[in-house]
């Protein structure tokens, strides 16, 4: 059967059933299931077959993929464009053994820190303002909330967006008395942060606070520009250069959850992520969860036609997972263009989305249903619940987990146009044994390998991110009256409309 799909929509037609390819393969589960470091992943609803792993057309993409996966474990070059290496893995013990060493003993720094917090080296401590954005916010922010429900010895407030709104709402849930501020910028010139960190010391001077520059710790691979802007040097928390924000959460970016869930916790969270690191750096691509999961990602993007990629948390301690992976994977794999330079000939990353399971299901669930778009599903959950109440919630949360995914694949028909459910819609499966420090490093750390898997397949950089950058210069020159005139009648009305 033909793998493409038509213009105008999505049918059972289109493309191969995943009912057939179950009944040719009574093995089909367990050829396309992987368990590894707590988590258990499940392929076998998708299109996926074995032949598509060993093809001899792929043998280039895996070969591709081991040479560079090489060159990522030993802190080679792997971000040609900035000339530098990728060391998030010497974070969790992975890379040269200089940047390994170095890591440990800045982790050993922020160790102190916290150590001195908690001796009250900083007085009466009750939380903490963390200001950052992009991967600077969102990794400590889902953190903090997927870990610290249950218990989190400090409140954690994360604030990213410069309108002021977001500030207040922040504020207004922290004493200012008692409240440290940790400004998190790589390069310590992000100009949202560096505008929420001036109103941070702002806040702290109205409220009282007689040293306010002594409430403030540096989280940052420039410190030399943390103490120019005024916090002392024994504040500042150092990381590489080579650790991309997005990839961040592993260094001193985690400070804030290594403070509230506790540096056990936090080092745990490390020691989840180094067993992924092993099981990808160790096992053939065919049995490597990473690799398989980012040949299915193209198989949809490029032989299916599939623009987009669902994902559904079905734990609401992970209800901040996708907008973690909406930067992860598509500021990292959204190019046009190769390694090289050339322009790159096939669709890049698909476009994130998803939600939160039950809820999305009376939300989004009718057009992944009864739509005409064909949209791959990730269902991610956790088969051991932790809550105060009945059992019969979790019960019930993960037969709704597994139901929708069976149906997606079944659909259902009917005399009824109204009524048909056209099914064979895929969808893999992600099920963490319980959610804990260990299972959620390996979960990230899963999706990193995957983004970078997908990456070498498209021979794609996936460490610059340039397309972050024109917005910002635009927006500096369009605060400048002398150069409005460049831009076009559209903007410039707007900017008049607002009163700019």
């Amino acid at each position: 059967m033909p793998l493409t799909t038509s213009g105008s929509g999505v049918g059972a037609a289109d493309l191969p059933s995943l009912q057939t390819l179950f009944a040719d393969d009574p093995d089909r589960v367990s050829r396309l299931t992987l368990a590894v470091a707590g988590l258990t992943f499940d392929w076998s609803k998708t299109h996926l077959t074995a032949p598509d792993l060993a093809a001899p057309g792929s043998q280039a993409g895996r070969d591709a993929y081991r040479d560079a996966l090489d060159r990522l474990f030993a802190g080679e070059i792997v971000n040609p464009t900035e000339g530098r290496a990728a060391e998030h893995l010497a974070e969790r013990g992975s890379g040269s053994d200089d940047s390994v060493a170095l890591a440990a003993v800045r982790r050993q720094r922020m160790r102190g820190l916290v150590d001195a917090i908690e001796a009250g080296a900083f007085g009466d401590v009750t939380g903490v303002l963390h200001i950052g954005i992009g991967g600077s916010a969102l990794g400590p922010q889902l953190l903090v909330d997927a870990l610290g429900r249950r218990e989190r010895r400090y409140k954690v407030e994360v604030l990213s967006n410069i309108d002021g709104q977001a500030f207040d709402a922040a504020a207004t849930e922290l004493d200012p008395a008692t409240t440290l501020v940790a400004i998190a910028s790589k390069t310590f010139t992000t100009a949202e942060t560096l505008r929420n960190a001036e109103a941070a010391l702002a806040w702290l001077q109205e409220n009282g606070v007689d040293d306010p520059y002594g409430r403030l710790v540096a989280l940052t691979a420039a410190p030399d520009r943390a103490v120019e802007f005024g916090i002392d040097e024994t504040r500042v928390l150092p990381f590489a250069e080579s650790v991309g924000g997005r990839y961040s959460l592993w260094s001193a970016i985690g400070f804030p959850a290594a403070l509230a869930l506790g540096m056990s916790a936090f080092d745990e969270l490390l020691e989840g992520a180094a067993a992924m690191d092993e099981h990808v750096r160790t096992s053939p691509p065919q049995d490597n969860a990473a690799f398989v999961a980012a040949t299915a990602d193209r198989l949809y993007a490029e032989r299916l036609g599939a623009p987009t990629r669902a994902v559904f948390a079905y734990e609401e301690r992970l209800r901040l997972l996708v907008p973690y992976l909406q930067q992860l994977i598509m500021e990292s794999n959204g190019k046009s263009v190769r390694v090289d330079g050339s322009a790159l000939d096939r669709p890049s990353s698909a476009i994130i989305w998803g939600g939160t399971g039950t809820d999305a299901q009376h939300a989004v669930f009718q057009l992944l249903h009864q739509g005409t778009h064909l949209v791959p599903v990730e269902f991610v959950a956790v088969a051991e619940g932790d809550d105060d109440q009945d059992p019969l919630h979790h019960r019930e949360l993960l037969l709704n987990a597994f139901a929708q995914g069976a149906a997606l694949m079944a659909g259902k028909d009917s005399d009824d146009p109204h009524r048909r459910y056209p099914g064979n819609r895929p969808s893999a499966t992600i099920l963490l044994d319980r959610l804990e420090p260990r299972t959620l490093g390996a979960l990230i750390a899963f999706y990193e390998h995957r983004t970078f898997a997908e990456a070498v397949l498209l021979g794609i950089n996936p460490f610059d991110q340039f397309g972050v950058e024109l917005g910002k210069t635009i927006a500096r020159a369009i605060d400048d009256p002398a150069q409005r005139e460049k831009f076009d009648p559209s903007t410039r009305a707007l900017i008049e409309q607002a009163g700019l």
